[in-house]
């Protein structure tokens, strides 16, 4: 690309450079500096030792990206990248990012795996192994100079994940012998906050023919949808003018949790709910199923009649969302396959759709038939070859009763054999 780049003071460090933070938070922060008085930059920190950094340098970390779906296609040029550092390549260089005083926001996606704890990681390792150690090793030298802490919005898949980022870096700096002077810094100087993200990034869009003009190996792809609900206990928005951009970024103090059980509940319940019959009948993708008639009305009816009446936000909000979400799923832009979708489906229904089904039962004194249908087609396809999961739980499921299956406290975090009945009735029908 030959792109004339903006140079804007470093405000923003980021663990990451994959896909979804260039779709999601770059692109935002790049329209706050189309749209506001933001002005500033990012300096992306590669958290592994292998990744995409040296291509992203390679065209001066300027790439497109492209907003995909019924309403047409939008073409955004992002410039916000100032700079990638290597920490494995170049540790001095990583630490040196701590004397930046312009530096106030950290963000990351480093997997959902990557919010995690090794014993093994030490202050003097150079660098550490894990995402967290390596930054306490960063906010040490950060209180060593004496300077501001950050505003940190991790963006892993894992619920409460500034709380947990926060909580492995307090075990560092305790394994690690740091002075109690750290431990207040960090505690008073930093905030470490809860976020929500959600948006379909579909990534670079390998074999299809995309006539830009110019050569971008680093061309990223996504949904118009995006949201980001941040839980935070200071004035972001005084310094990411979100809402100024006109973008879907909720800031709280304390209702994250219900816009987190909303999307896992209806976005993520939906996809659990649909997936085992979805297999079972033959249909590859998402979209191959909200264009056949049986499969769309099945997850309407799981959506709007089983799953919302359980939830306590308003109702015109959560149909709206519903909506919003059968709309992202019938993007003819994004193939999702259900192939990629039915990993780990047992614990995908314990998280996503039991909930929805007990509660509906406590709620209203009936089975939810729909739901309970989806249960009896998830039993009926770990008789198939067609899972993704433990051999245990495959294999459990392969060889045992639905009673059984159901009464096995171990999958399901509860006994539930009071189930049986009703599921049994629909294993091995159709709709």
């Amino acid at each position: 690309m030959n792109f004339n780049k903006k140079i804007r003071p470093e405000k923003v460090i980021q663990f990451g450079e994959g896909g979804f933070l260039r779709g999601f938070a770059d692109w935002m922060l790049q329209a706050l500096n189309e749209k506001t008085e933001f002005d500033g930059s990012v300096v992306v920190v590669q958290p592994i030792k292998e990744g995409m950094c040296d291509m992203l340098t390679a065209q001066n970390c300027v790439y497109t990206h492209l907003i995909r779906g019924v309403e047409g296609v939008e073409k955004t040029v992002v410039d916000v990248i100032s700079r990638c550092v290597k920490p494995y390549d170049n540790y001095d260089e990583y630490l040196k990012l701590a004397e930046n005083s312009d530096f106030r926001f950290i963000i990351s996606n480093t997997t959902e795996s990557g919010i995690c704890y090794d014993e093994e990681d030490l202050l003097s390792s150079a660098p550490a192994k894990t995402f967290p150690a390596k930054l306490t090793q960063l906010l040490y030298k950060r209180f060593k100079l004496g300077l501001d802490g950050f505003i940190i919005l991790p963006c892993e898949l894992i619920d409460r994940n500034g709380d947990n980022l926060k909580k492995a870096v307090l075990k560092y700096a305790e394994r690690w012998e740091l002075e109690e002077a750290f431990v207040a810094w960090i505690n008073s100087e930093n905030h470490f906050c809860n976020t929500l993200v959600d948006r379909i990034n579909t990534g670079y869009p390998r074999g299809e023919n995309i006539d830009l003009g110019y050569e971008d190996n680093m061309l990223n792809t996504s949904e118009f949808f995006h949201l980001w609900v941040i839980e935070a206990d200071c004035d972001i928005e005084a310094e990411l003018p979100f809402s100024k951009a006109g973008l879907n970024v909720i800031v709280t103090q304390d209702k994250l949790e219900m816009y987190r059980t909303r999307k896992v509940r209806i976005l993520n319940g939906a996809h659990t709910s649909l997936v085992a019959y979805a297999l079972l009948e033959g249909f590859n993708t998402v979209k191959s199923c909200m264009d056949d008639k049986t499969m769309r009305t099945h997850a309407e009816k799981c959506i709007f009649e089983e799953i919302i009446p359980t939830l306590d936000l308003p109702k015109d909000e959560l149909e709206a969302y519903a909506n919003s979400v059968l709309e992202r799923f019938s993007n003819p832009y994004i193939k999702h396959y259900w192939s990629s979708i039915v990993l780990n489906s047992v614990s995908k229904f314990k998280v996503r759709v039991l909930p929805s089904i007990l509660e509906y039962i406590k709620k209203f004194n009936k089975m939810p038939n729909t739901l309970i249908f989806s249960f009896a087609k998830l039993i009926e396809l770990y008789k198939t070859d067609l899972t993704n999961d433990a051999p245990d739980v495959t294999e459990f499921l392969k060889t045992h009763s639905t009673k059984e299956i159901l009464s096995n406290v171990s999958l399901w975090d509860a006994d539930l054999s009071f189930l049986a009945e009703e599921v049994e009735k629909y294993v091995n029908t159709r709709a």
